[in-house]
């Protein structure tokens, strides 16, 4: 089985070689507690090319953006889970703010993001479009999410 985890350095030589003949997408978030909505989501977004690759949040950046108990898986373990699934091609880690230092360096053809996002308020628009990337926004098909599920366990341990 080929290592699927890579550093940005690596994966970045293996996109230029793979570029001319291969649709890339890329996209990426916290993936804290693999769900059904991610799994849902990864097969659409890989549905929308060849290679799809995935920038996961750091541990401080999840900490930063969804607070000081996340997150509950840690970096390596969130990166192992996703290189499992069959959908996934590559995956990779980023520290930063906003996935647009990844986008800028990758060059993907297609950039994913969940339909909660919009043009407006999506950080990384300009990144993509700078080099003439497309955006797409994937509907969310289940109810499911992570801060739901620990929501509803600490629920059933106040009981």
């Amino acid at each position: 089985m080929k290592n699927k985890i890579l550093n940005l350095e690596e994966l970045e030589v293996i996109v230029k070689k793979l570029m001319p003949d291969h649709r890339i997408v890329l996209t990426n978030g916290c993936f804290d507690l693999l769900h059904t909505g991610h799994v849902r989501y990864l097969n659409k977004a890989s549905n929308l090319g060849d290679i799809l690759i995935i920038a996961v949040n750091s541990d401080q950046s999840v900490k930063k953006l969804k607070g000081g108990s996340r997150p509950l898986i840690p970096l390596n373990e969130r990166m192992e889970l996703l290189a499992a699934l069959e959908a996934v091609d590559y995956v990779t880690d980023f520290s930063t703010e906003t996935c647009s230092p990844v986008i800028k360096r990758l060059k993907p053809d297609i950039y994913v993001k969940g339909g909660d996002y919009s043009p407006e308020t999506l950080p990384e628009w300009n990144a993509v479009h700078e080099y003439g990337g497309d955006v797409k926004f994937i509907e969310m098909t289940t109810e499911r999410s992570t801060s739901g599920i620990i929501e509803k366990i600490i629920s059933s341990h106040k009981k």
